[in-house]
């Protein structure tokens, strides 16, 4: 039975991202500033004794006629936002921004002193990690109540959830498209048969294609070219396996404006023949066919083996404080919230959302974090912030092609 899972960057980003680390605030020198403070006084503070901070910063801020306020590039935010006011009263003012404007806007609220976000929920960890994290701009809170359920290397910036794209081609006709190696997506005969959202418009997807360039994974795309047609790949112009695959594979492309719009146009049952690589959470949505889907890893599990080398890409979203923040406990116990199994509900609800936090199971009918890390291209925000420059023009150029 066939199994259905129910930038733009400143200069800054890689001149000097080499030299850089995640621990962030490298030029938040000197006294620390409110925020900072509270974070460091919250560390021999229980639950309770952060909760009843929060309320009395509420209650000020009531006074005072602002809110708390959260920015996130999910809209399931608000979701969030109702339960943390059910449980605690509190209110939360949510904004769903966009990933290609969460920074500058939160750049100009920051450097501006104004009022703006206390969280932020963002993905993009590249430009996470010079534009703001480095600038000290936002700080990172690990709640002590789940910090043993989150791995080390999420804890810091912490990371909320990980949302995956997969490839998922249309099983309709009989020209469909069962990959097994992501080789025949650059086959001529797969040319306009692709679809995906434009990596100049949807930067993850652009880090996406900037990890293929690194040596592990060009190396693992080599193989997977001789796995498939029994030979040594040729390079000829293209620097190694990364370059070559991404070339051809956009030249294979078409774009589509959402992840969502991806999902309903492959699904369309005059869409033979047609595959995407979007997000797998979009095959909740009833505008979507389900029954005319299938996900290339699950195919390819069928056929016992995976897709060769890679079954689409994974990212995170990460959840950090706002320098500027009136409101820090609250702050805290918000982001203490949405790593929790009531706060990530809206996005547990259905597949394609996977939490940090491993005591929260994945929703029924999907696969664990750890089966598709295994099959996934996982962010690197140190290669993505070397390799930036060179690989952006690349892609620039074969995108006008």
């Amino acid at each position: 039975m066939k199994r259905i899972i129910a930038m733009t960057v400143s200069g800054a980003l890689f001149l000097s991202a080499a030299s850089l680390t995640f621990a962030g605030g490298a030029k938040d020198s000197g006294k620390k500033n409110a925020v900072a403070q509270a974070i460091e006084a919250a560390k021999s503070m229980s639950h309770d004794e952060i909760v009843a901070k929060a309320k009395e910063e509420a209650a000020a801020a009531k006074a005072a006629g602002t809110v708390f306020k959260s920015y996130a590039t999910s809209s399931r935010i608000a979701d969030a936002g109702k339960s943390f006011t059910a449980k605690y009263g509190i209110d939360v003012e949510t904004t769903n921004v966009k990933d290609n404007e969460v920074y500058t806007k939160l750049d100009a609220e920051i450097s501006g002193n104004v009022d703006g976000a206390d969280v932020v929920l963002v993905q993009n960890g590249a430009v996470l990690k010079v534009q703001m994290i480095d600038a000290g701009y936002l700080y990172n809170y690990l709640p002590a109540a789940v910090a043993g359920d989150i791995s080390k290397e999420d804890q810091n910036p912490l990371v909320q959830q990980y949302i995956n794209k997969l490839f998922i081609f249309n099983t309709k006709g009989s020209d469909v498209p069962a990959i097994t190696n992501v080789w025949q997506l650059t086959e001529p005969a797969m040319k306009g048969r692709v679809i995906f959202k434009s990596p100049e418009t949807e930067k993850v997807n652009e880090n996406f294609l900037i990890m293929l360039t690194s040596k592990p994974w060009a190396d693992k795309l080599a193989k997977a070219y001789k796995d498939l047609y029994g030979k040594d790949i040729q390079l000829g112009e293209f620097k190694n396996a990364g370059y070559k695959w991404i070339a051809e594979f956009l030249r294979n492309c078409s774009f589509g404006d959402s992840d969502t719009k991806i999902a309903e146009q492959i699904s369309n049952d005059e869409a033979s023949g047609k595959i995407g690589l979007f997000v797998l959470s979009k095959l909740r949505s009833k505008t979507v066919k389900r029954d005319n889907l299938q996900v290339a890893s699950y195919h390819a599990d069928e056929q016992n083996t995976k897709v060769a080398p890679f079954a689409g890409f994974m990212y995170p979203l990460y959840a950090m404080i706002v320098k500027t923040s009136t409101m820090p406990y609250t702050s805290m116990l918000f982001i203490e919230h949405l790593v929790s199994a009531e706060g990530f509900a809206p996005w547990g609800k259905s597949i394609g959302a996977y939490s940090s936090n491993n005591s929260i199971k994945v929703n029924s009918g999907d696969q664990s974090l750890a089966y598709w890390k295994e099959r996934l291209v996982m962010d690197d925000p140190e290669y993505i912030n070397q390799a930036y420059a060179e690989v952006f023009e690349f892609i620039s150029k074969h995108l006008s092609k």
